[in-house]
């Protein structure tokens, strides 16, 4: 005779094995008459209860081949394992640029938690698996799942309200190599702002695979840009920003500001600490297993798809102040022969 589980129950009641779990167990988040109905399915097809309860598991996979977001991960991960203490579950992550499968790990899961998925097979195989998902990170316009994010356009406003604010006119959005959702959504944040403040221009600064900021700053001096502010797209760039001022003899705050965004370790470590934009990590993670946990119960609320946003925090700290003049910046040629100077530097240093 078939051993009788948890999945034959919640298969004879057409609901999810977690749903089955919490109402054997006596945990809310449960109907009372889903309840009646698993307890009387239960004696009806002899579930023996093991010794042990089971305990739902969440598949949380993570993606960031270019390890930018790792620290952002780390902190989402904290905040799941919390979360699902509190709820009863276990959580186990799998990192995909590691490379290994994950067709048996989607296969003994209940839910599933897909972080920054950007492999469109994973994606197919969590969707394809039929088990709950909730996503974070950006997906397609209207895409049928939960999702929940930061508040990536805000934060471009809120950071373009600052620095015009503080006096600042021209402000260049370091965009870096990558053309990624959540910079896009960033710099639309920053551009709303400024097309709606007179007077104020902004610069997108991309450059392509094997150059750098350096040479993406000297394009700009050569055709007579004047940045006095720089929002970059994550806190390793604005590193990078930063440095590269220093190294050119521009004094942070008195001649440019500059602005982060993630506050990871760097933003704290660096002289001046760098003001930036706090992702909520942990809440992030938090929420994730709360909905996750809603819809593994078959709760009818809400009945669609739904996007939810954690508000990121802006952390103002000592890299951004009052514009002073633009005469207080090295004109096109000064700030080119500076650069040279510095490039020239650094070979004989070499």
């Amino acid at each position: 005779m078939q051993r009788v589980t948890l999945m034959t129950i919640a298969t004879e009641c057409g609901i999810s094995k977690y749903a089955v779990s919490r109402a054997l167990s006596g945990k809310s988040g449960v109907s009372d008459s889903t309840r009646q109905r698993v307890l009387e399915a239960a004696e009806r097809l002899g579930y023996q209860r093991p010794a042990q309860r089971e305990r739902p598991v969440i598949a949380a996979l993570f993606e960031d081949p270019a390890h930018v977001n790792s620290e952002l991960h780390s902190q989402i991960q904290a905040g799941m394992q919390s979360e699902a203490s509190t709820l009863g579950f276990d959580v186990r992550p799998h990192w995909l640029h590691h490379g290994e499968r994950i067709d048996q790990l989607l296969e003994s899961s209940d839910g599933i938690a897909a972080i920054n998925l950007q492999d469109l097979d994973v994606v197919r195989k969590v969707r394809k698996s039929g088990k709950q998902a909730v996503y974070s990170g950006w997906l397609d316009p209207l895409d049928r799942v939960d999702t929940i994010s930061g508040t990536d356009h805000e934060s471009g406003s809120a950071v373009a309200r600052h620095l015009i604010e503080l006096g600042h006119r021209e402000i260049a959005y370091v965009n870096g190599e990558k053309q990624l959702r959540g910079r896009r959504e960033r710099l639309y944040g920053l551009r709303e702002e400024i097309e709606l403040s007179p007077g104020c221009i902004h610069y997108n600064m991309i450059w392509s695979q094997g150059e750098t900021f350096a040479d993406a700053l000297d394009a700009l001096l050569e055709e007579g840009g004047r940045p006095t502010a720089f929002f970059c797209s994550h806190d390793g760039l604005a590193l990078t920003v930063v440095t590269e001022m220093l190294s050119r003899g521009w004094s942070i705050p008195e001649d440019v500001s500059v602005v982060g965004f993630g506050d990871y370790s760097t933003a704290r470590e660096i002289r001046p600490p760098l003001t930036t934009v706090k992702v909520m990590g942990k809440e992030i993670g938090r929420s994730i297993v709360h909905l996750l946990a809603n819809r593994m119960a078959g709760n009818a609320w809400p009945g669609c798809p739904i996007r939810q946003q954690i508000v990121n925090q802006f952390i103002l700290r000592g890299t951004t102040g009052p514009c002073r003049t633009h005469a207080r910046l090295p004109d096109r040629q000064q700030g080119l022969d500076l650069a040279a100077s510095a490039r020239m530097n650094e070979r004989k240093s070499l």
